[in-house]
C-alpha cells in the first residue's frame, strides 16, 4: 500500500474511572501514528456509570493529538452503557474512509454496534475482548450474557479479521461462542519516565514518615473487590504480627464504587496496620512515577486481570513484584524473575511476602530483571511495529 494506512481506533470511553485497560488507546494511537499511520480514535464523552458529570471536552469535532486525532461523542441515549448514537452515526458515514478499524471492549453496545456496522459496510475490524470472554467474567449476569453473546456478539466474532488478547492466558480460556478466530496475543505498552533520582526518592520517603531502611509496599490500582485486597490485608496483618517491617502504600480510588472504597479505609484504620500504611487515594504524574521508583515491592493479589497494566508499568520503574497467578501476565513474570507468583489464597500470598521481605538483595535483583523485560516487552514502539505488520497482514 503506498498512500499511509488509515486506522480507526474505537473504544466506549477513555476517562480514568474505568480503568488501564481503556485508557490504554492513549498510548497505542501515538504509537501507530509513529509509525506512519493515520489515526483516528472514536470514543465518548463517559465518565462514569453512578452520577459523574461527563468529560469536559470538545464534541463531534476533530482534535490533534500526539499526531492523530481524537473525536469524542455526546454518550446518550443510556449513558450507563457508554452508548453513543452520535458516534455510530458518525462511523455508518465515514467506514468507508478507512482501511481497518480495532474496536476496544465485547459488550458494551457501542462497540458491539460499532463491529456491526463495519461488518455491514466490509471494513476489516479486529476486536479487543478487554477480559470480556473469559469464563469467570461471562459468569456476571450468566444468562443475560449469553444471549447477548450468541445474538450479537458471537456474529462479531466470527466476522472479525482477528481477535487481540494480550496474553496467552488470556487467549487460552477465552470463550469464543463456538467461533473459530484468528489471535493475536500482543500486550499493552508502558512508557518509561524519567529516573527521579536517589535524592528525589529520600524526600518521599520523609514525606512519607518511611525510613531508608524499612520496605515499601505498593498498592496501585482501582480498589475494587476483583483486586484482592481481602488477600493482601490479612497476609500483610500476619507478617506484622511475625515481626516483619514495612510500610504499605495503599494509592487508587473507585468513583464507581465509592462505597467499597470507603469500606477498605475503614478496614485498614481500624486494624493494626493503620500505624505502617498510607492512604494516597488516586495519584498520577510526577507522583505516580515517585511511588513506582520507590517501591521496593509492587503487589496485585488480583483474582481476575487479562493483563494487569499496572504491573508492568511498576516493572518498567524496576519494581520487583508479587502478583496472583490470575494476573494473566504471570508466566512472564515467573520465567523472567521478575517477581514472586502466588496462588489465591491468604497463606500462599502470605508467603511470597514473606520470601520478598526478607530477601533485599533478591528483590533488587529481581526489579532488575523486571526493568529489562519490561523494556524490552513493553515498549509502545515495539508493540506498535508488531502490530502494523499484523494489519498489513490482513489487508
Amino acid at each position: 500500500m503506498s498512500r499511509s494506512l488509515r486506522i480507526l481506533q474505537i473504544v466506549p470511553s477513555i476517562s480514568r474511572v474505568y480503568g488501564g485497560p481503556s485508557q490504554m488507546v492513549l498510548g497505542f494511537a501515538p504509537a501507530l501514528a509513529a509509525q506512519g499511520a493515520e489515526v483516528t480514535l472514536l470514543t465518548t464523552d463517559a465518565n462514569g456509570d453512578v452520577g459523574q458529570a461527563p468529560l469536559a471536552v470538545p464534541l463531534n469535532c476533530a482534535i490533534d493529538q500526539e499526531g492523530y486525532q481524537i473525536r469524542y461523542f455526546r454518550c446518550a441515549p443510556f449513558r450507563r452503557y457508554k452508548f453513543s448514537v452520535g458516534l455510530l452515526t458518525w462511523l455508518a458515514r465515514h467506514a468507508h474512509e478507512f482501511d481497518i478499524a480495532h474496536i476496544h471492549a465485547l459488550f458494551s453496545p457501542v462497540s458491539s454496534a460499532a463491529a456491526t456496522i463495519a461488518r455491514v459496510q466490509k471494513l476489516p475490524y479486529v476486536l479487543r475482548p478487554l477480559g470480556t470472554l473469559d469464563p469467570a467474567d461471562l459468569q456476571k449476569k450468566r444468562q443475560l450474557k449469553r444471549l447477548y453473546g450468541m445474538a450479537i456478539e458471537r456474529p462479531n466474532l466470527a466476522a472479525a479479521a482477528a481477535l487481540h488478547f494480550t496474553s496467552d492466558q488470556e487467549a487460552k480460556v477465552s470463550d469464543r461462542f463456538g467461533v473459530v478466530t484468528r489471535d493475536w496475543v500482543m500486550p499493552l505498552g508502558v512508557k518509561a519516565a524519567m529516573p527521579i533520582g536517589a535524592v528525589a526518592i529520600a524526600a518521599l520517603r520523609q514525606q512519607l514518615g518511611i525510613s531508608s531502611d524499612c520496605p515499601l509496599i505498593l498498592f496501585m490500582s482501582r480498589i475494587d473487590p476483583k483486586k484482592g485486597l481481602d488477600l493482601l490485608l490479612p497476609a500483610l496483618e500476619q507478617l506484622q504480627r511475625e515481626g516483619h517491617a514495612f510500610q504499605l502504600v495503599l494509592a487508587g480510588e473507585n468513583p464507581q464504587d465509592a462505597s467499597y472504597e470507603h469500606q477498605i479505609h475503614a478496614q485498614v484504620q481500624a486494624s493494626p496496620l493503620a500505624d505502617c500504611t498510607t492512604l494516597t487515594g488516586f495519584v498520577s504524574g510526577d507522583t505516580k512515577t515517585a511511588l513506582l521508583q520507590a517501591a521496593d515491592l509492587f503487589v496485585l493479589p488480583s483474582y481476575y486481570e487479562n493483563f494487569g497494566i499496572a504491573v508492568a508499568e511498576a516493572m518498567v520503574a524496576g519494581a520487583p513484584v508479587v502478583i496472583s497467578d490470575q494476573v494473566h501476565i504471570w508466566p512472564a513474570i515467573a520465567e523472567s524473575q521478575s517477581g514472586w507468583v502466588a496462588s489465591c489464597t491468604i497463606a500462599a500470598f502470605t508467603d511470597a511476602l514473606r520470601q520478598a521481605l526478607l530477601q533485599p538483595a533478591e528483590r533488587r535483583q529481581r526489579g532488575a530483571n523486571a526493568q529489562a523485560y519490561a523494556t524490552q516487552h513493553y515498549s509502545w514502539e515495539a508493540i506498535a511495529r508488531q502490530m502494523m505488520a499484523a494489519y498489513a497482514e490482513i489487508l
